[in-house]
Parts: C-alpha cells; structure tokens; sequence
C-alpha cells in the first residue's frame, strides 16, 4: 500500500495543507494521513503514529517534502530506520526520492545532511548577527536599540486560542494545537477579561 502523509505546523496554514493532501491523491496514495501538528511534538502526531502502526513490508510512505515528516537529520535516520525495520520505504515528491532503489536511499541521506548543515549555518549567522547587535545596542535607550529580541508568539495567536476554545478544545489541547504553553493560554485568557 502507498500511504501519503500531510502535515502543517498549525490551522492557519489551510492552503498549504490542502495542497498537500491533493498532490498525495494525485501520486496514487491509497491513504492519506493527515494532520495539524508542529513536527516538533512527535507524541502529538497522532496520524503519523497510526500510520506508523499499520505499516507492513513493503509499504511505501509518501511525503511532499522532507520537514513534513522530519525536523532534523536525526529525526530523518530514526523515521528511515523505523520504516526499514518494518520493510517499508518513504517517497518524498518534491525531491524525487525512493528508497526502495540504493539510489534513492543515498539521496535522501545526501540532501537530509545538506538541509541539516543549511539549517545549522543559518542558526550560526542568527546568532552573529544577535550577539552583534546586541554589542551595538549596548547603552542604548530601549527605544534606540536595534536588536528587540522576538515578538511574543503566544500574543500573536491570541485570536486563534480564543476562537478553539470556542469550539470547546480544552486549554491543554489549544496550547498544543497552536504550539505554545498552556500557561500563555490562560495568560491569553486574563487579559482579554
């Protein structure tokens, strides 16, 4: 069986995961598993989890893009080792990547170092540019200053805990949804009373 697997890190990224949903029917998935998770939350991907469970040897799992399924190269060995184990194999559409060839296993061992070593080098500029900009800004009045640190982001979604709790989620299930702690929910909360 060819099983697609869509995935988004939140509710507000609906284009995106519909889109990812018909590119999978359109590969021939005979299954689509489908959720809106932060890949971050592993024991929350509930949809990955049960397509995990039913997998047998010679299964194929497809995915759009490679972070759809993975955050890191660890998180990409451990997902290939864990279909290997089971005699199942991953397809990735945007890369044209399958493993059931060498090839296509060495590829997609290639290109999860590559995006690896990107993602590492841009947390490493990141960091040069914050450390230098903080050594500017050093003495500055706070409204002078260059480097603000990040927006909160709990703040930001503030109408989207709203409106899942609405829809009666409880607290934890939001926090989890929308990826941020439960006590900025209930911060969330107080300040709209």
């Amino acid at each position: 069986m060819n099983y697609g697997y869509a995935r988004t890190s939140g509710l507000d990224q609906l284009a995106g995961f519909e889109d990812q949903i018909a590119r999978l029917n359109a590969a021939g998935c005979d299954k689509v598993f489908a959720e809106q998770v932060s890949a971050t939350d592993m024991t929350g991907r509930k949809e990955w989890a049960a397509m995990m469970q039913g997998l047998k040897a010679g299964d194929i799992v497809t995915i759009t893009k490679i972070d759809r399924a993975a955050r890191s190269i660890s998180d990409m060995v451990g997902i290939t080792k864990a279909l290997n184990d089971i005699g199942a194999s991953i397809r990735i559409l945007d890369m044209n990547i399958d493993t059931t060839t060498p090839t296509g296993a060495l590829m997609l061992n290639i290109f999860s170092s590559v995006a690896q070593f990107e993602k590492d080098m841009m947390l490493e500029r990141q960091r040069v540019g914050i450390a230098a900009a903080k050594e500017r800004d050093k003495g500055k009045p706070l409204a002078e200053r260059t480097y603000k640190g990040a927006k909160p982001t709990a703040r930001a979604k503030a109408d989207s805990v709203k409106a899942l709790l609405a829809t009666g989620m409880t607290k934890e299930q939001v926090a989890k949804d929308l990826n941020i702690g439960v006590a900025s929910v209930y911060r969330i909360l107080k300040a709209t009373v």
